[in-house]
């Protein structure tokens, strides 16, 4: 059984015992979090989609919050003299999931 889920406007394929790294949520580590913007379930084969499946959830814990990988930003209009160089590391929440209900 699997499902699709969607947090922070990206899509996640998740199944029971997977760990994924989504956008920062609140809670502590340990929290027990509920994602209910279900897109879509596979079950026995039969596949249920659509924008939002309603009675649907997974369920998940947090195990940690951390920071990714560092990128450049780099930015250069050629014969004008300008350049900009600039990183960003992205705060993530690492979820291991434990039900689809």
């Amino acid at each position: 059984m699997y499902a699709v889920v969607r947090s922070g406007g990206k899509q996640y394929k998740v199944a029971v015992d997977d760990v994924l790294r989504v956008e920062q949520l609140d809670g502590e580590v340990g929290d027990e979090v509920t994602l209910a913007d279900v897109l879509m379930v596979s079950e026995d084969g039969a596949i249920k989609a659509g924008e939002a499946i309603d009675g649907i959830t997974v369920s998940g814990a947090i195990t940690r919050h951390g920071r990714g990988k560092k990128i450049t930003v780099f930015k250069k209009k050629r014969r004008k003299n300008y350049i900009r160089k600039q990183g960003h590391r992205q705060n993530f929440t690492e979820l291991k999931i434990t039900s689809i209900q």
